[in-house]
């Protein structure tokens, strides 16, 4: 079949199921874009090259950017050409959302539905991360269910949070109450009651209870491990080799890039929902930190590669108390330098690091308070430049003799299946703390990175912590545009794709969000902007409110914003969010409510969100006001239809926080470079948030809502005018405070 075939059968599939679906209502904008998506996967070609031709002419790509507003249906216009045009070409899907929660309501709801209209039958699974499943050696260890004998087993403590070893031991009973934990889990995988994925947990465990046990690849054996037919991992992998749809999120997707987890990227049709997440999911992944402080996991690290390589025969092992004894001093080294270069910024004694006892800790940041000090222009200290030579040298040879271990480890379980488990928790010692090896190495690599020529150096910075006794210095050390990144890592793989969201332009530009995520002037690239079938002028009215205190004057503003906001909620009768840019902000709100008001609001992280969103529906649907204060988190995803959002209440601005050390730093590099950092970078981000957040007032054909904004900045300002064109067209009101 040709292109053109492909593209017409996939909008014949789309038109056939839009027709059988119940409630059908036309939507112009929906086929629009499903011919997007259909001319874009079908254009595209897939598969390998043959790279001994010189003379082959590059593969064609198609990259199609979609903005869809609320109400569109993009879901259901791009999963059905997306998976017609597969199915027709023998290749798969791999869908990227920015959630779990998204993934799941994908695999749970619009996909079987989809998969009952589509008259050719296609299978999908959910894709998550390994570490969102039991590691079930781990948890027979710590439940006390291993057969393995004592000479076998790990030092104390092997899979749990090293760090904690730093702080006072947990009180018995909370030890206990753990092992029970870990026992019930247990029990439930065994009797098959549990899948073993964290999500499917009554009561998904807390961080710091759930890693002990979770699956990671550093210590996994694979298929030599001798528990890996009952791998609920493995499990869930081997439903993704059969699967023509994956759906996968933004993390799982730039973390296994060239990890073989996902379909190759350039035989398969990518489609990237939520696409305005993609580029700081990026700066997340490629960043990296290093603690320079705590560092006893790197002599257990020595011992047990020392005991592990004797047994192993490996050679290498030769220049492990080498590199171990020199990376831990050279650590230290930069510690101290970092601290006395930097005591200003870190409020750290001229001292050094020589005063980590308590009396000496109180004269830092309160508690769970750190402090930074951002490196300008990403050029290091003079002084910083050997230690942090050294540590990359020592990391680097460390690293090396590891490799030469798991080498020879995996060798021998190949030759020795019998001997699989005392393999696998001697493969296991070695990769429960390798990972820290491997960060201190990148991230020692990229400080020591120099900005290519004319080019964005890398946001550099270092922090100051107290942690009970303990002052925790740490390295930190990122990209500083996503677009680099991705084009590097992820755009020169892909060969079809669609990116789409609700809020893809900026002031009505694409072009923020193409250079955000990679694809500005790429020839690949075609943008289309459907908007929303509501008819916003009718069914929404945004009231801009305008103080007499400026914004900016953060404390007279807010008394302010408090006291019209208390006026306006006061008027509430069904549903209603009030958003927040900050906790101080929220909180101030909170202290300020009337006793008879108070019973009405619904406090962000009060209780847990399926929680208090249940509450809140149960309260509008019995005919009682209910109002929900939230921040950023509850400024986008959530689905609030009719009476559950009949007011939104935006407080201010949503402009990122100040503190954010990437973002001071690409403003000082735009500032270098004669460019307004203010207007190129911070009103279009905020424009997409702003858009975001209003985007939560109608939902549906149905809504009637009203918008409040108390920033006067919006209507005063000539950015101000650049963010209103971003919003949908409400009909417009102003008044004073």
């Amino acid at each position: 079949m040709s292109a053109q075939q492909w593209a017409e059968q996939a909008l014949q599939s789309f038109d056939t199921v839009v027709q059988a679906t119940s409630g059908f209502r036309s939507r112009p904008g929906q086929r629009r874009m499903a011919e997007q998506v259909a001319h874009a996967f079908s254009h595209a070609q897939l598969g390998k090259v043959d790279a001994d031709d010189e003379d082959a002419p590059a593969p064609e790509r198609a990259i199609a950017v979609v903005q869809a507003g609320t109400g569109v249906g993009k879901s259901l216009a791009y999963s059905v050409p997306a998976i017609a045009t597969a199915l027709a070409r023998g290749t798969r899907v791999l869908i990227s959302t920015a959630t779990v929660a998204l993934q799941e309501q994908l695999v749970h709801k619009d996909l079987p539905a989809l998969a009952a209209q589509l008259p050719q039958p296609f299978k999908y699974a959910l894709a998550k991360g390994r570490g969102r499943y039991i590691c079930k050696l781990k948890l027979e260890r710590l439940a006390g269910g291993s057969d393995a004998s004592d000479e076998d087993q790990p030092d104390d403590d092997l899979f749990a949070d090293e760090e904690a070893e730093e702080r006072a031991k947990r009180p018995r009973h909370e030890s206990e109450a753990r092992m029970k934990f870990y026992a019930s889990m247990a029990d439930a995988l065994s009797s098959g009651i549990w899948d073993g994925d964290r999500d499917t947990l009554a009561t998904p465990p807390e961080p710091e209870v759930w890693s002990p046990v979770g699956a990671e690849a550093s210590s996994c054996t694979g298929r030599h491990c001798p528990v890996f037919s009952q791998c609920a991992y493995y499990e869930r992998r081997k439903e993704l080799v059969a699967a023509q749809v994956i759906v996968a999120n933004h993390d799982l997707l730039l973390s296994s890039l060239g990890a073989r987890l996902l379909p190759e990227l350039d035989n398969c049709l990518l489609v990237i929902d939520e696409a305005h997440h993609l580029p700081s999911t990026a700066l997340d992944q490629f960043a990296s930190e290093a603690d320079l402080s705590r560092l006893t996991w790197i002599d257990k690290l020595a011992s047990r590669a020392l005991r592990i390589g004797q047994l192993m025969e490996v050679e290498e092992i030769a220049d492990i108390p080498n590199h171990s004894a020199r990376l831990r001093t050279t650590l230290q080294d930069t510690a101290r330098l970092v601290t006395d270069l930097y005591a200003e910024q870190l409020k750290a004694p001229r001292t050094g690091m020589g005063a980590s006892r308590y009396n000496a800790a109180a004269r830092y940041s309160a508690p769970g308070m750190p402090t930074r000090a951002r490196v300008p222009r990403g050029v290091l200290p003079a002084e910083l430049v050997e230690p942090l030579s050294q540590v990359a040298h020592h990391a680097e040879g460390f690293l090396t003799a590891l490799r030469a271990i798991s080498k020879a480890l995996r060798s021998e379980m190949k030759d020795k299946p019998d001997e699989a488990r005392r393999l696998s928790t001697l493969y296991a010692q070695i990769g429960a703390l390798a990972p820290r090896l491997e960060g201190v190495h990148t991230t020692a690599a990229l400080l020591l990175q120099d900005p290519p020529e004319g080019g964005a150096p890398a946001a550099k910075w270092f922090t100051l912590q107290v942690d009970g006794e303990y002052i925790v210095v740490k390295a930190h050390a990122s990209p500083l545009l996503p677009g680099n990144t991705l084009r590097n890592h992820l755009w020169s793989a892909v060969r079809g794709a669609v990116l789409t969201s609700a809020t893809l332009t900026s002031c009505g530009q694409f072009d923020f969000f193409l250079r955000e995520a990679g694809l500005h002037g790429d020839d690949a690239v075609t943008t289309l902007e459907v908007p929303s079938p509501f008819d916003y002028g009718l069914q929404g009215t945004f009231v801009a409110t305008e103080t007499q205190a400026d914004p900016k004057n953060a404390q007279a503003f807010t008394s302010e914003m408090v006291d019209a906001l208390l006026s306006d909620l006061a008027m509430v009768e069904s549903g209603a969010l009030v958003l927040f840019t900050s906790r101080d902000q929220m909180r101030q709100a909170v202290d300020a409510l009337p006793t008879a008001m108070r019973s009405v609001v619904l406090v962000q992280n009060t209780l847990p969100r399926q929680q208090l969103l249940a509450t809140h529906r149960e309260r509008v649907g019995n005919g009682e006001p209910s109002i929900i204060f939230g921040m950023q988190s509850f400024g986008e995803g959530l689905d609030l239809p009719g009476p559950l959002c009949e007011s939104l209440f935006i407080t201010k601005l949503p402009f990122a926080p100040p503190d954010d050390p990437v973002g001071e730093a690409r403003a000082e590099w735009l500032r270098g470079a004669g460019r307004d950092p203010f207007i190129e970078l911070v009103v279009p981000a905020t424009a997409i948030r702003l858009a975001q957040w209003a985007g939560r007032a109608i939902r549906t054909e149905d809504d009637r809502a009203h918008v409040y904004c108390y920033d006067k900045r919006l209507v005063r300002t000539s950015y101000g005018q650049l963010l209103l064109k971003g919003l949908p067209p409400f009909t417009l009101e102003r008044r004073l405070a």
